[in-house]
């Protein structure tokens, strides 16, 4: 280990050990829920439904670890931390337009994910009149217009994003019948993130009403904007700063492995720049120097908590 070396090559002893940690499915990718490893280490997912999460071919995460060789013993979440530090690419431009080559992060954003749907009537598009259409898709486009609004009042750490839509039936002569479509809609402030909410709700409430129509809107997910710990925060750009590195602070807007591990111990992030912003793609890139720096800075951000005797 990479780590180990250096502080070996160094004359390097703490009084706290240094570990490194690879979670399992933190993407959530094969398997739901995301974050999967360090949910079921830090008590926020129930060990024995994480080993019963399938993939699409029904294969069970127990079985998968069992055949890789990786199915572990210890008891979840049964192993002291003193402090979680995590370092990540930032999945986004900031870093990189603002050229800068560390992103101290102080919270990741709290979200919420719904299914809307709208209900309208299905009728032939020829000879039905425009005035007494019901057409679902288009009163959903003013439910999604309006998430996407609501983002730019609440700017610059607003989100607001519909991802996927579904129309029934589906039909070029058929004026639609049903819309169904997620919406995401994010914020690092927890009074922010409810005010969203509820300008969502009033608006799809209005909208309701004015078109006679119904619209459901349910809540499908939920997490709280996490703040990380103070002191880790400060560590982290004190050691930006000794070792000359340009830095900025940076609200995550994506879901991290550290928002569970807050739970159990004090934490803190730390990004690079990624090139364009660009994640979750074939495309995905960084600069070997910003890894690099993001390395760097992690070892004395952990060396700084772990107490170094020598």
């Amino acid at each position: 280990m990479l780590f180990r070396s250096t502080l070996n090559e160094h004359g390097i002893e703490t009084e706290a050990p240094i570990e490194v940690v690879f979670w399992t499915n933190e993407e959530g990718s094969r398997f739901t829920p995301v974050m999967m490893g360090s949910g079921v280490f830090a008590g926020v997912i129930d060990l024995e439904q994480a080993y019963a999460s399938r993939d699409i071919d029904g294969k069970t995460v127990k079985d998968e670890l069992q055949r890789i060789g990786f199915l572990g013993q210890e008891k979840p979440g049964d192993h002291p931390c003193g402090a979680y530090f995590e370092t990540h690419i930032e999945q986004g431009p900031v870093l990189e337009n603002k050229d800068k080559v560390i992103g101290v992060v102080p919270a990741v954003m709290g979200l919420r994910w719904f299914d809307c749907t709208v209900k309208g009537f299905e009728a032939h598009a020829g000879p039905t009149p425009m005035d007494i259409r019901i057409d679902a898709l288009q009163i959903a486009l003013k439910v999604m217009q309006k998430v996407v609004a609501i983002a730019h009042e609440c700017a610059p750490h607003g989100r607001g994003t519909v991802g996927m839509v579904q129309v029934f039936p589906n039909s070029r002569n058929v004026i639609p019948g049903q819309v169904q479509f997620s919406i995401d809609i994010r914020h690092p402030d927890s009074a922010m993130l409810d005010q969203m909410t509820s300008q969502l709700n009033r608006f799809i409430e209005e909208v309701s009403k004015d078109n006679a129509v119904a619209i459901d809107l349910k809540e499908v997910s939920y997490f709280p904007p996490c703040n990380f710990d103070s002191q880790c925060i400060d560590t982290i750009r004190k050691a930006a700063t000794e070792l000359g590195y340009s830095h900025m602070d940076v609200v995550s807007g994506a879901g991290h492995d550290a928002i569970y591990m807050k739970r159990l111990a004090p934490t803190g992030m730390i990004f690079i720049p990624c090139k364009d912003g660009v994640s979750h793609n074939e495309i995905e890139d960084a600069k070997a120097e910003h890894i690099e720096a993001g390395a760097n800075v992690l070892l004395h951000s952990m060396l700084a908590f772990a107490n170094p005797v020598h």
